[in-house]
């Protein structure tokens, strides 16, 4: 046995299972002392002689005998080939076949490849340490591989830092011909292919391990991630919270914990628009300047559209929605009343935190046929703040003040929400009027309160500066008359106009109304907010959309910053339901319209008067 190297301590045992220790006759009291966990070495030449102690070096790291076994018979079995096989394989001759001694696997060449790893750890090469045996013999090459192949996880980390380092041709002999290299000195091909299996197998096997598991070197070189999630531990799993519903339950899924990872804040960007289509057939080529104005960098996390005289293809409405949003939106609820719409679309990671909706109508204008006045409104809570939005058409008219209050009445009092989605603060709710039962009421529409005055006098206003005629005009409006007076939209907040009337244009033109009629300029698209919480509702940006003018409307948006707090389970949730046909022709119209655009700029830069190939 080599000196200093450690007994196989079980076949030794099994070999003299009650031999006593022996000491030649001179009594036991000259007997050696022996480590209580190390056996005395016994010799298989002379089975009397003493066993001499030794203190031999402890391991660096723990053996791994699974793999140590796998990786003994995996190399094994592997064949190189010899230097005369590989010149015949070269020159297309079969190479000669010898008997099972002279296959005599030989150690691979030093190379910086990273070891090529399987899924049970099997084929790990230590042609690194095996250099330093005398000679690269097999046998040496067998001792190396035996007694240092499978240690420890640290093991692998080392061998795979080196995975990153550029691949270097081995050592080779200065009088040996290029077509002559020898097998040992050739770069496996098979060790070569392994770096990028190395890195994503070493990878995938530590993000299963969870925090409590240190990353392996490796993972954190790696560009490709396969989740960005926080692990979840199975002892997570296992255990059951009786508090499901509560605030303070772990894990709930409209908890402060599940609220914090999307909105560290607690707060959630909203857009809220509302036009008057008139009715038109056409729409605009383009919705970008509505959806996604230029004065704001981020797209929104929920998006709340109205119209009023609603194009009569409702469905192409929503799908042109839907395709200027893209994939990241679905549609979560849309509802129609008559010519009056609504389409709520939310990002798609956001809709497992979302309740039933629930939608109400009420017709102002009951003799009508086709309902072109009245309110729809769509309610719903989003983790624990419950939202109401409302679109209105009140009645048309300059002088018509006390039938438009009438309208707002009647919205208030017969709208029924919600039903089956519990209110959050019941305590503060008023059963005649419903925006006192939600957190956050957003009411939007053309309520056609107008400019009082007459059309020469509101002319004259809109021919000075811009930042003095809009505060001029507003003193002369209907709307912010009866607010301050209280007579409606008791308890709710306007942000800062800062636009043109947008009321009544040429339809295709920036002028005002040149028909007989001579309409007066007015602020009738409005957007209206209430908090129940104060200070909850934040109005970011309030604006029109000069560009869209298939309409004698002009569109009015906002955005708004709205905190939401966290809730129970004990709402009854949507489910991430949305409307998925809508969301895939969505998607396949941005396909075709970018196929299409690629197409153009191809053959805008292509020549017809001379080609390259």
């Amino acid at each position: 046995m080599l000196k200093g190297q450690l007994p196989n301590t079980g076949r030794d045992l099994e070999a003299h299972p009650g031999s006593p220790p022996t000491n030649n006759g001179q009594g036991p009291e000259k007997s050696p002392v022996l480590p209580l966990n190390l056996p005395a070495q016994i010799s298989n030449e002379d089975p009397q002689a003493k066993a001499t102690p030794f203190t031999p070096k402890p391991p660096m790291r723990p053996r791994l005998e699974r793999a140590l076994s796998l990786d003994e018979k995996a190399w094994r079995r592997r064949r190189f080939r010899t230097s005369q096989e590989d010149l015949a394989a070269r020159s297309g001759a079969s190479p000669s076949r010898g008997s099972l001694q002279d296959e005599v696997p030989r150690p691979p060449n030093h190379t910086d490849s990273p070891p090529c790893l399987s899924t049970s750890l099997q084929e790990i090469p230590t042609s690194r340490r095996a250099q330093g045996s005398a000679g690269g013999s097999p046998s040496s090459w067998g001792h190396c591989l035996s007694g240092m192949i499978g240690s420890s996880l640290d093991l692998l980390h080392r061998d795979g830092a080196l995975a990153g380092s550029p691949s270097r041709l081995p050592a080779v002999g200065q009088k040996v011909a290029s077509n002559s290299l020898r097998s040992a000195d050739r770069v496996d091909l098979v060790q070569t292919d392994c770096k990028p299996r190395l890195q994503s197998r070493l990878f995938r096997a530590h993000s299963s391990l969870g925090p409590g598991r240190p990353p392996s070197p490796l993972a954190c070189d790696a560009k490709s991630s396969f989740s960005l999630l926080a692990p979840i531990r199975a002892k997570d799993v296992r255990s059951r919270s009786y508090l499901e519903g509560s605030l303070l339950a772990s894990g709930a899924l409209m908890g402060a914990e599940e609220l914090a990872r999307y909105f560290p804040d607690r707060n959630m960007a909203l857009f809220v628009a509302t036009w008057n289509m008139q009715g038109q057939k056409e729409l605009p080529p383009n919705l970008d300047e509505l959806l996604l104005p230029a004065e704001a960098d981020y797209a929104q996390d929920l998006y709340v559209v109205g119209v009023q005289e609603g194009c009569s293809d409702r469905r192409e409405w929503e799908t042109r929605l839907q395709e200027t949003l893209g994939p990241r939106y679905v549609t979560l609820y849309s509802a129609a009343h008559g010519a009056l719409y609504m389409s709520v679309l939310i990002r798609r990671d956001l809709i497992w935190f979302c309740s039933e909706v629930e939608s109400s109508t009420v017709t102002t204008r009951i003799v009508s046929h086709i309902k072109t006045k009245g309110a729809l409104g769509v309610s719903f809570t989003f983790f624990g703040t419950s939202f109401l939005f409302i679109t209105s058409h009140f009645t048309s008219g300059d002088g018509k003040v006390s039938e438009r209050l009438l309208d707002y009445s009647r919205t208030v009092q017969g709208l029924a929400l919600p039903r089956s989605v519990p209110d959050t603060s019941p305590f503060r709710s008023d059963a005649a009027d419903v925006t006192t039962r939600f957190d956050g009421v957003f009411w939007f529409g053309d309520f056609n309160f107008r400019l009082s005055g007459g059309r020469v006098a509101v002319e004259a206003i809109l021919k000075q500066d811009l930042g003095e005629k809009v505060s001029v005009l507003l003193q002369h409006d209907q709307l912010t008359q009866e607010m301050k007076k209280g007579s409606v939209f008791r308890g709710f907040q306007e942000p800062d106009i800062h636009f043109l009337p947008s009321y009544k244009f040429d339809i295709g033109k920036d002028s005002y109304d040149t028909t007989s009629k001579q309409r007066t300029p007015s602020y009738t698209d409005r957007v209206m907010y209430r908090s129940r919480h104060k200070g909850d509702i934040c109005p970011i940006k309030y604006s029109s959309c000069p560009g869209i003018k298939t309409s004698d409307h002009r569109p009015v948006y906002g955005l708004f910053r709205v905190k939401v707090r966290p809730g129970r389970d004990n709402i009854p949730l949507a489910a991430g339901k949305f409307d998925r046909e809508l969301y895939l022709i969505g998607i396949k119209r941005r396909i075709s319209k970018e196929i299409q655009r690629q197409q153009a700029l191809k053959n805008q830069h292509s020549s017809t008067i001379c080609t390259v190939s």
